[in-house]
């Protein structure tokens, strides 16, 4: 099986505790709320948050995808890390075994922060992953990351 790995860098002046608040803790009654014409909803369907816990994305009608499933490996509240799988999909996983993603907010000199997304792609054998595809995934994830800095920032007493 081989190994693909991506990282990206994302910068805002919301500070770390907000970020990891708002697309970690509570992302499951926060993004479905401000980006609905994407995602319908977010649920847990094992556990409660913490490692171990599964969870569900159920997006909008009309989209490539109808739901996927994550598994959280590890996740940090203090130090701001989330290290979570994806595991399933209503698309066959055909070309890919899963998808590990690591998040780290870390604070910047301007009291905002550096969100760091590390993404590791386990494909399956014989088969090549194409940047288009990788490209298209981190297209879809910073346009999630503005859509909640932008409610951040208009709405600052949230996630305080």
């Amino acid at each position: 099986m081989a190994v693909t790995c991506f990282t990206q860098e994302f910068r805002t002046s919301i500070a770390p505790s907000r970020m990891f608040k708002a697309l970690i803790l509570d992302s499951h009654n926060l993004i479905p709320k401000i980006a609905p014409q994407g995602i319908k909803s977010i649920e847990f369907v094992e556990g409660d948050g913490g490692a171990g816990s599964i969870k569900q994305t159920n997006f909008a009608d009309g989209g490539h995808l109808k739901w996927l499933k994550h598994r959280i490996d590890a996740i940090d509240a203090e130090k701001f890390v989330c290290k979570y799988t994806l595991i399933e999909s209503d698309i066959a996983f055909d070309k890919i075994e899963s998808v590990v993603y690591e998040l780290k907010f870390e604070a910047s000199s301007d009291d905002g922060s550096i969100c760091k997304m590390t993404s590791e792609y386990h494909m399956r054998a014989g088969v090549e992953l194409k940047k288009d595809d990788i490209k298209q995934g981190k297209d879809k994830a910073m346009g999630l990351y503005k859509v909640v800095e932008e409610y951040l920032l208009a709405n600052p007493d949230v996630y305080a």
